[in-house]
């Protein structure tokens, strides 16, 4: 998150920014995600929110389980997500971010 916003802010990328760690994630934003880039893309299978699920979920997770569980836990959506028209970036990586600024 943090290099992210530095690079928009150092690049002069006018943003604004949802916090759904606190917030939350409207659904329909969220299904959208999921249909753009894969429930798999979305879902933060490296962090500590991940590691508390029950065992038996994680191994039948599905996309129906998957978006639920991001609604309930938005921590567990990976970050930064970044929507630009029809432009959807998950993560941050630099390349992936060039073509805000052209």
């Amino acid at each position: 998150m943090k290099k992210a916003r530095r690079w928009l802010e150092a690049n002069g990328v006018e943003y604004d920014f949802h916090d759904y760690k606190k917030l939350g994630v409207p659904e329909e934003n969220l299904k959208s995600w999921v249909n753009q880039a894969g429930w798999e893309t979305v879902l933060n299978k490296r962090g500590t929110t991940w590691r508390k699920l029950d065992n038996e979920l994680k191994d039948n997770i599905d996309e129906a389980s998957a978006i639920e569980v991001m609604l309930i836990n938005p921590s567990i959506i990976k970050r930064p997500i970044l929507e630009s028209g029809k432009t959807l970036l998950i993560g941050f990586k630099e390349a992936a971010y060039l073509p805000l600024i052209r």
